[in-house]
């Protein structure tokens, strides 16, 4: 509607150039400004001074009027009294502009975008008619803007006047889209952009723990430009917005209750209101009205420090505890003083002034009646007796932001007419060489604050946190309790003193505003389909997997030689597993060990003390002395199998292993060959025992010793057995064995001992009937059919037995088949010398059973 306004403004400004004394002009006594003073050089000043505007009627039969403004603003007239401040101390000063005076021309835009433009554009071209014939333009008539309040009309305005170069200064308005130089190149402001109050906001709320929140945002460029920063910055932080919900006071009732019923079912308890003071006083009759109460606020600047809001809301109660972002405190001095010095005598012909004393102390200088209570006045009331919104100085920081733009313009102007004792020209400058000074300006204004403007035309930025505290006289309170620094490093930007807050319904603890719970360490977070990522559930980690921290995203694999804790938190060692001298088996094996050793020296001390006995001689006494110290090698070999591996104990037991366990066969397939011989030579005209003698038997047992001995001298150099981790058996524990290396060189050392035990076998089944009182190819059967029994037992059992219990079979196999041999060939010789000594006879042993 109002852009519609401004076409037909033009329209009717072209029908006037119909006639030989057309004019061009602005049209409407509200192209004048409301405040004035003649200078060398002029200041624009646009602000809202009033509130509220009506739109005039649009009938297209007759020219409409101008469009009326209502509702005097004191604090646009503040800022307005803050302009003038400034000039009037650079007018009085020495040190900055000597000898050229600035003026001012101040306009309403009532709030308003096609007010704001047509403004703008008074200021730019002057408001004097001027006839056909001549031009309709001429230079600038102002270097800069100071203005607008609002930032939809601040981008109307830059947009309109940014092509003339003409600089505009904004005290308030920070949408983040006014940064944009392609867009607004002429724009610069002395209020952070809403880029660092989004981001602050963002963090604040992280900060506070409430990942789920929903959003209001004013339904215009402020306030949408606004929002998107917001969301963009919290989603980077892993916020999530359940609503934002686009708000505007002129809204129908209908779309009014649909924003409340979306309030009502949401499950968020923080609100971040991204709008202005006037939209949140809407709001807050809305919610009143409707009795939604209980959340938790959090405001930007535009309302958080509002003093008639915060007024307002005393009835309510509603932003009790709110917190959010406003301007640092600060003064100018002297400001102050002048403001409250106002007095309408002072400012003959201003209609602005008048309007405003009448506001100020509810007066009238125009009495139309006498029964009207309104007071008439006289011009001497005193502002002192007043505590009201044009006494309330809490928006300083506001007007020291007006201040500060005024002396940017006042410095740049400085450097560029080349003023030092004294002005050398007060000649208008250049629009667009003025801009650029502007840009660069770079001073400290007397309370010793730094000014200047960066590449985007905007400040540092820096926030104090405020919290609205409730007082005895149920009023609110702004108190600071914490700061917001840009320049910071990130994680030192924001300071809040948690101790010193009041949270919503006066509640000492933090409010709690999460779509899910935290997940705790030992879980990961896994977001729920179709909602956001703030909305999850919590999976345990798997085995081996942890998280040791709250809300992981996921869980981290420990390392080979760790493990997860039962509450998968914490990575733990491994349990090491190995066969080992402390544990029951270890220390069983270990005895059974010794104990076979024993039992073996105990036989040969046996057969060396009846050596001279036809019993030991009959049986070879040198095979049987080195058969007996091969087994007691067999059995102390097994202990190396116990212990945890190392590099020597691996290569040794399997070596010591392969080459004793042939060293001992080769004994028994000599004594089986001897008693094959020795039936043979019994037969008339034999002569074989030649060919079988003690040094023929001594060769044999080496060169089939020597064999294994090569077998295992080639698995050492191709592939020698090493300690080894196994972690595949057991997910939880590590199991420290013997690798073998060379899968090949030890199947060679027990296929080479197994053949041989199966010759053996085969010759000793062979002579089993020979006839003999003691025929000792019997007992040799006996043992060699255990000894193959348990190790065609052990290779399953070996192949399939996890962990320490493979070792512990290896031992089995070795004392088994150690013990079979010891008790099948030499327990029946030591019974007879032992218990039976009268069978321990040449006639005994020399007897013959009659063959059938």
């Amino acid at each position: 509607m109002e852009l519609l306004f401004i076409l037909l403004n033009v329209v009717m400004a072209t029908i006037n150039f119909s006639g030989t004394n057309a004019t061009c002009s602005l049209q409407g006594e509200s192209a004048f400004p409301r405040l004035s003073k003649d200078g060398d050089i002029i200041v624009g000043g646009i602000f809202p001074l009033h509130s509220r505007w009506e739109m005039p009627d649009l009938s297209y039969v007759v020219k409409p009027l101008p469009m009326k403004c209502n509702s005097l603003n004191f604090k646009a007239f503040q800022y307005s009294q803050s302009l003038i401040y400034a000039i009037e101390e650079i007018n009085n000063s020495s040190s900055i502009l000597p000898g050229v005076s600035l003026g001012y021309r101040i306009y309403d835009s009532c709030t308003s975008v096609a007010i704001g433009v047509r403004m703008a554009m008074a200021l730019v071209n002057g408001n004097e008619q001027t006839v056909l014939d001549e031009p309709c333009s001429k230079p600038a008539q102002v270097q800069a803007i100071i203005g607008e309040t609002y930032s939809s009309v601040s981008m109307a305005i830059a947009s309109t006047i940014g092509p003339f170069s003409i600089s505009i200064i904004s005290y308030y308005a920070t949408c983040e889209c006014l940064s944009d130089k392609r867009k607004y190149p002429s724009f610069l402001r002395t209020i952070p952009s809403d880029y660092h109050q989004t981001r602050a906001l963002a963090e604040m709320v992280k900060h506070f723990g409430w990942t789920w929140v929903g959003a209001i945002r004013r339904d215009d460029d402020y306030g949408n430009s606004g929002m998107a920063a917001f969301i963009k910055a919290a989603e980077g932080l892993g916020i999530c917005l359940e609503y934002s919900i686009p708000f505007f006071r002129t809204y129908s009732q209908e779309k009014v209750l649909r924003i409340v019923e979306q309030i009502k079912s949401s499950t968020s308890r923080v609100i971040v209101g991204f709008i202005d003071n006037w939209d949140m006083e809407t709001l807050l009759h809305v919610f009143h009205e409707h009795n939604i109460t209980g959340y938790q606020w959090v405001g930007t600047e535009a309302w958080i420090f509002d003093t008639e809001l915060a007024a307002t809301d005393a009835r309510y109660n509603l932003l009790q505890g709110a917190i959010g972002l406003a301007i640092p405190k600060t003064t100018v001095t002297g400001l102050k003083d002048f403001i409250l010095d106002i007095h309408p005598l002072k400012s003959v012909g201003s209609g602005i002034f008048t309007e405003f004393w009448e506001a100020l102390f509810q007066c009238t200088y125009t009495k139309q009646n006498e029964s009207e209570n309104t007071p008439v006045c006289t011009g001497e009331e005193k502002v002192s007796d007043l505590e009201n919104t044009f006494t309330d100085m809490t928006l300083m920081p506001i007007f020291s932001n007006v201040y500060k733009g005024v002396y940017a313009i006042a410095h740049a102007l400085h450097n560029l007419l080349g003023c030092t004792q004294t002005c050398p020209t007060k000649k208008q400058p250049d629009p667009f060489t003025f801009l650029e000074h502007l840009k660069r300006v770079r001073f400290k204004t007397k309370e010793g604050e730094e000014v200047f403007f960066d590449e985007n035309g905007d400040p540092p930025a820096k926030y104090e946190i405020i919290n609205w505290h409730t007082n005895q006289e149920h009023q609110h309170e702004f108190v600071t309790v914490g700061l917001y620094d840009s320049s910071f490093p990130p994680h030192d930007r924001l300071a809040v003193n948690m101790a010193s807050i009041v949270w919503a319904q006066n509640k000492k603890q933090v409010p709690r505003s999460v779509c899910s719970e935290s997940c705790p360490p030992g879980t990961r977070k896994a977001v729920q389909k179709g909602k956001p990522i703030c909305c999850f559930d919590c999976i345990p980690c798997a085995e081996g997997e942890i998280s040791n921290m709250t809300d992981s995203l996921k869980c981290d694999q420990c390392n080979q030689d760790y493990w997860s804790n039962p509450h998968r938190d914490e990575c733990v060692k491994k349990e090491i597993e190995f066969l080992s001298y402390e544990e029951t088996m270890g220390i069983l094996l270990t005895v059974v060990s010794i104990t076979g050793a024993f039992m073996t020296v105990t036989t040969a001390i046996i057969f060396f003390k009846y050596k001279d006995t036809p019993i030991v001689k009959a049986n070879n006494s040198e095979l049987s002395f080195l058969l007996l110290f091969s087994l007691t090698l067999c059995f102390l070999c097994s202990l190396t199998f116990i212990g945890q591996p190392s590099d020597w104990s691996c290569v040794l037991r399997h070596t010591a292993f392969g080459i004793i366990f042939v060293l001992c066969i080769s004994c028994v397939l000599g004594k089986t060959i001897v008693v094959l011989m020795a039936f043979r030579a019994t037969l008339p005209g034999s002569n074989t025992m030649k060919w079988f003698g003690p040094p023929q038997q001594r060769l044999s047992v080496l060169s089939l010793t020597l064999i294994q001995v090569l077998i295992c001298v080639i698995w050492l150099s191709i592939s020698p057995p090493f300690p080894f981790k196994n972690l595949k058996h057991y997910k939880e524990k590590i199991i420290l064995e013997c690798h073998t290396g060379s899968n090949v060189g030890f199947w060679a050392v027990l296929g080479y001992i197994g053949l041989l035990a199966l010759l053996c076998f085969a010759l000793a089944f062979l002579a089993r009937k020979l006839p003999d009182n003691f025929n000792e190819a019997k007992f040799i059967t006996f043992s060699m059919l255990i000894f193959c029994a348990v190790w065609i037992t052990f290779i399953p059992a070996y192949v399939s037995s996890p962990g320490k219990f493979t070792v512990a079979v290896e031992i089995f196999a070795i004392l088994a088949s150690s013990f079979g041999l010891l008790f099948c060939i030499f327990l029946p010789k030591c019974y007879i010398i032992i218990l039976k000594p009268e069978r321990n006879t040449k006639k005994q042993m020399m007897g013959k059973m009659a063959v059938k």
